[in-house]
């Protein structure tokens, strides 16, 4: 749960989508993560269990239809509302500023992996382009078989060299920052495309 509803503070805010119409719990779960800018949305195991204290409160209600639930506001918690009219206030500027918080930090992600694409499709299309005039070049002699050291044994160091580092980097993002499950499922796909890649050019 994002920091901005700690101390009870989500109680409140369920309360006030509420007091705009009924709800089912979905709907109550969509319209947090639109406030939000589809940037934190609760879980069902955040909100149905509040849900559930409200309504022992005495401030909320349910109707069942259909296997789902429709809860309402009472007029007690209609009451509570008004008593907390000023903490209700407060919480719409600090859900403001996270909001813009958190749109700051997608922006700066998205800059990131756009720039790492960037650079590996860089590396990519520059290693198929050596590839590329090798095969064009005339066949060099037989290496000697008694050394293994020479360019290629640098360049292989090189390459192991690249993926400690590249391995060092993302592990360094990762712990940077805690990212949402499409941010997460968006990295995985880039990375399997990069891998792919590979694939295809060292076959």
């Amino acid at each position: 749960m994002t920091a901005v509803f700690s101390h009870g503070r989500l109680r409140l805010y369920l309360l006030k989508l509420l007091d705009d119409g009924p709800k089912h719990g979905y709907e109550l779960i969509r319209l947090l993560e639109d406030r939000f800018l589809g940037l934190y949305a609760p879980s069902a195991g955040t909100i149905y269990p509040r849900l559930q204290r409200l309504e022992v409160e005495g401030l909320v209600s349910h109707t069942a239809a259909g296997g789902r639930k429709t809860y309402d506001i009472t007029d007690a918690g209609r009451a509570e509302l008004r008593q907390r009219a000023g903490e209700l206030t407060a919480l719409e500027t600090d859900i403001a500023a996270s909001v813009a918080d958190l749109s700051s930090l997608a922006g700066e992600i998205r800059s990131e992996v756009r720039g790492s694409v960037r650079d590996l499709k860089r590396e990519l299309s520059e290693a198929t382009r050596q590839t590329r005039r090798a095969r064009w070049e005339p066949p060099a002699p037989p290496p000697r078989p008694t050394s293994t050291a020479g360019p290629q044994a640098e360049l292989l160091d090189e390459l192991d060299q690249r993926l400690a580092a590249f391995t060092v980097e993302v592990g360094r993002l990762m712990r940077a920052r805690q990212f949402s499950d499409t941010q997460l499922r968006t990295a995985i796909r880039l990375l399997d495309g990069a891998l792919d890649g590979l694939r295809r050019l060292l076959r």
